[in-house]
């Protein structure tokens, strides 16, 4: 027997090295380990391999483990988790999950689903966490945000679910707990964080070890906070100054964790220790919306609102370098590049990531781009770089290009 046939018998047990099973990667970092990728794009940019265009409305992302790409959109009134090839594009299954999320910005679900082995956890718009079979897509089990006290942000639930041992972790936000832990098999709450009961943003959690001490980080609106990943209880807190909403998911370095916002907001390190969090600086020049910010070595790299795509020193918050040869957008890392994506123009940047300067090794403009794209939206989804490919989505239509040396 194949193996493509074996793992559709047996599930998605077996994950090879380069996979990205969920939001910002393996280790929810942005940083792929695969190498063995193209320096330099050639005039016109990598060859693309597929063109997908039946995801319909939304801006979630993908999720790439065993041959297989899992991403959310729209379909016959619902909101769908789908399950592709991740080498041909082909339509394995589609799974209804919710209503659809009316929004202004954009209609549609905003979350990365997480693969868990022979489970896909995944979030609705709406709030709706869904485990369901990664062979088949059948529905394991549904708990709403609202359940938990919870209730929907302005944009909708845009949070990628984070399994842990046995639980699944998420933020229904509201004042039952901002924070909760389900049995992954069952759904049942396990503990919910009462000590904090701010509601729910934009943000992903963060799993750390500070201190010696097994956490979830997150970041909402008013408080940047670590929670005992045991019981659920408040270890540390810092107060943040969000404003309009706060998006950008916190990176966590041994006992320091960076944060940023967009709105003016910019940003700020923290040190954690004896269960207080002390800032080590604070200013706005990565002042980061919702495309990401990216530690490499010892530099962060993202776009800023206040200089542009940046470069800026993770010890002191220097600023290294700013670049305006492509607008706002995402970013993602892999074998010593940036993959930058302009939200407006659909422009695709490779650049090295170094210190050094903004260096740019080749460009290309996405085709075809959506038409029922939202006024108010952009290309929002951020790159995903999985076993020599590149992910790149624009509502109904995700591209996948080829960017393995050959």
């Amino acid at each position: 027997m194949k193996l493509p046939a074996l793992i559709l018998v047996l599930g998605i047990t077996t994950a090879f090295a380069a996979d990205w099973p969920q939001w910002r990667g393996a280790n929810r970092d942005d940083n792929s380990t695969e190498t063995g990728l193209l320096k330099e794009w050639p005039a016109g940019g990598p060859k693309r391999a597929w063109l997908f265009e039946k995801a319909g409305m939304g801006y979630a992302g993908f999720s790439v483990a065993a041959g297989r790409l899992f991403v959310m959109g729209t379909r016959d009134g619902k909101e769908v988790l789908f399950s592709l090839d991740a080498n041909s594009g082909k339509e394995l299954w589609a799974t209804p999950i919710g209503d659809i999320l009316g929004n202004g910005w954009g209609d549609g679900p905003r979350s990365t689903p997480t693969v868990d082995g022979e489970v896909i956890y995944t979030m609705s718009g709406t709030g709706n966490l869904v485990c369901v079979q990664a062979r088949d897509g059948k529905t394991v089990w549904t708990k709403a945000m609202k359940e938990l006290g919870g209730s929907t942000p302005s944009w909708g639930f845009t949070e990628s679910p984070l399994v842990d041992g046995p639980n699944v972790i998420c933020t229904p936000g509201g004042n039952k707990g901002t924070m909760a832990a389900l049995n992954k098999k069952t759904g049942a709450l396990v503990w919910q964080s009462a000590e904090i009961t701010e509601g729910a943003q934009y943000s992903s959690i963060i799993p750390a070890t500070i201190g010696g001490k097994k956490q979830y980080v997150q970041l909402v609106m008013q408080t940047l906070f670590g929670i005992d990943a045991s019981n659920g209880k408040l270890l540390w807190r810092s107060p943040w100054s969000g404003r309009t909403a706060v998006i950008p998911t916190p990176i966590v370095k041994g006992d320091e964790v960076f944060v940023s916002s967009g709105y003016g907001v910019g940003c700020k390190k923290v040190k954690i220790s004896g269960g207080a969090a002390a800032d080590v600086f604070m200013n706005k020049d990565m002042e980061n919306h919702h495309g990401g910010v990216i530690l490499v070595g010892d530099h962060l790299y993202g776009h800023s609102g206040k200089g542009g795509w940046t470069c800026m020193s993770f010890a002191d918050g220097s600023v290294k370098w700013t670049g305006k040869g492509l607008g706002k957008g995402a970013v993602g890392y892999a074998d010593g590049m940036l993959y930058c994506l302009d939200e407006r123009s659909g422009t695709v940047v490779l650049a090295e990531a170094s210190p050094a300067a903004w260096s740019e090794k080749g460009r290309f403009k996405l085709e075809p781009q959506a038409a029922n794209r939202n006024r108010q939206g952009g290309i929002w989804v951020h790159p995903v770089i999985a076993n020599g490919k590149l992910y790149l989505r624009d509502q109904e239509f995700i591209y996948c290009y080829d960017v393995k040396k050959s």
